[in-house]
């Protein structure tokens, strides 16, 4: 697994083995061969990064926020957006963007309710889907605590994420999941992209050493199993394909990509690779999902569907895939040209390019769908993308 610290070192290692030309001149012994082509690969789009942190920080506001199109989801756009320049390797202390992830943090402690909801209640839209920004902000400050050296900021991160995990935990519903709001306030409703957010934001929060209650994080994967349906029967399990629907409570028969994709993201998260379910969800995935040039060929909620799709194919890498479905690693074997597995070379090939030829002259990128969020979910999201070979949060790495 990479740390910041790995990475950084590794950069430097590679460095030294550029000439003038740029090209490698000899492999530092330190540096795995995996570890130089991801980061020659990189190289070739850091300029488009670069151009896109540059416009993300100058879309923060004054006072540290970020915000979707309308002045809404501060909360949630800033715990995204946050997550971008941390990507980069900047940290609140150390850094280009260290200024902007500061005062970004700064500004969700500010939001902290006395119940441990983190939520901007002025916002009238947010104050209806206030769970969502709840979310992104826990896994943008789990990143953040780790990086917090001066004691008594990260003894307040800490107490911040302690009260906000457990609000995560009372606003869970009976069967699991979550909604737009606590159970409590929405009637048990619960909805599978907050529940994936949730159990993300819980993961993270697990990780940066918060205490988490087991059973939570048990019942929101037992309500994603539950919320799996069968839609393409096989006597072989790991040939059929199966996918999560819109919520358990109402019963909405029907599956989305988006939400298997990021269901798939939480059952990685939670160490259960080789986990039939998530082969399955997988196995859907891939026929609904196109690898195609992501930002110019549209397949409807872009940005969503491939902040978590890209977390999946990036932790599959070049070969994981293959053991999960040896009988599509033999037709690769047999025939090359098939390209059946995933492979995140494969993606990142396509995606990477079409991210480069849709960014916008600003360095933004234009968002999609009906939620109408706009450019600062859109660049965030890519920007992490593109970011993933860095490994440089441990909520992303493999």
């Amino acid at each position: 697994m990479w740390t910041r610290r790995k990475f950084v070192v590794r950069c430097a290692g590679l460095t030294t083995g550029l000439t003038m030309g740029g090209h490698i001149a000899e492999k530092p012994k330190s540096v795995a061969a995996d570890d130089v082509e991801a980061l020659k690969f990189l190289s070739r789009y850091q300029d488009c990064v670069n151009r896109g942190l540059q416009w993300l920080a100058k879309a923060q506001a004054r006072d540290g926020h970020w915000e979707a199109i309308g002045g809404n989801y501060p909360v949630a756009m800033t715990g995204l957006a946050g997550l971008a320049p941390l990507c980069e390797g900047s940290t609140p202390t150390q850094g280009r963007y260290s200024r902007n992830i500061e005062d970004a943090v700064e500004w969700l402690l500010s939001r902290i309710q006395p119940n441990g909801l983190i939520a901007d209640v002025k916002n009238a839209l947010e104050k209806q889907r206030y769970m969502y920004g709840h979310g992104y902000a826990i896994t943008f400050l789990s990143q953040v605590l780790g990086e917090e050296n001066d004691p008594r900021r990260r003894d307040r991160l800490r107490r911040v994420l302690e009260r906000a995990v457990e609000f995560s935990a009372r606003a869970q519903t009976r069967l699991g999941g979550w909604g737009y709001l606590s159970a409590h306030e929405s009637g048990g409703f619960d909805e599978g992209s907050v529940t994936v957010t949730q159990l993300q934001a819980l993961r993270a929060a697990r990780d940066a050493g918060i205490p988490v209650p087991k059973e939570t994080i048990d019942k929101a994967k037992d309500y994603l199993r539950r919320s799996s349906r069968v839609v393409r029967h096989d006597p072989d399990p790991r040939k059929r394909e199966a996918g999560i629907i819109y919520s358990l409570q109402t019963g909405d028969g029907d599956v989305r990509p988006a939400l298997t994709a990021a269901g798939i993201a939480c059952m990685f998260s939670a160490g259960e690779y080789d986990n039939e379910l998530a082969v399955q969800w997988i196995n859907y995935c891939m026929r609904h999902i196109p690898i195609k040039a992501v930002g110019l060929t549209r397949i409807g909620h872009d940005e969503y569907t491939h902040y978590y799709y890209a977390q999946v194919i990036y932790v599959l890498g070049e070969d994981r895939h293959a053991k999960m479905r040896p009988d599509l690693a033999e037709l690769e074997r047999r025939d090359p040209e098939q390209r059946v597995l995933l492979k995140w070379s494969r993606y990142r090939e396509v995606v990477f390019e079409g991210l480069r030829r849709s960014q916008g002259m600003d360095g933004s990128w234009d968002g999609t769908g009906n939620w109408g969020v706009g450019p600062v979910f859109a660049t965030a999201v890519y920007l992490t993308i593109l970011q993933l070979d860095k490994a440089t949060l441990p909520i992303f790495q493999r």
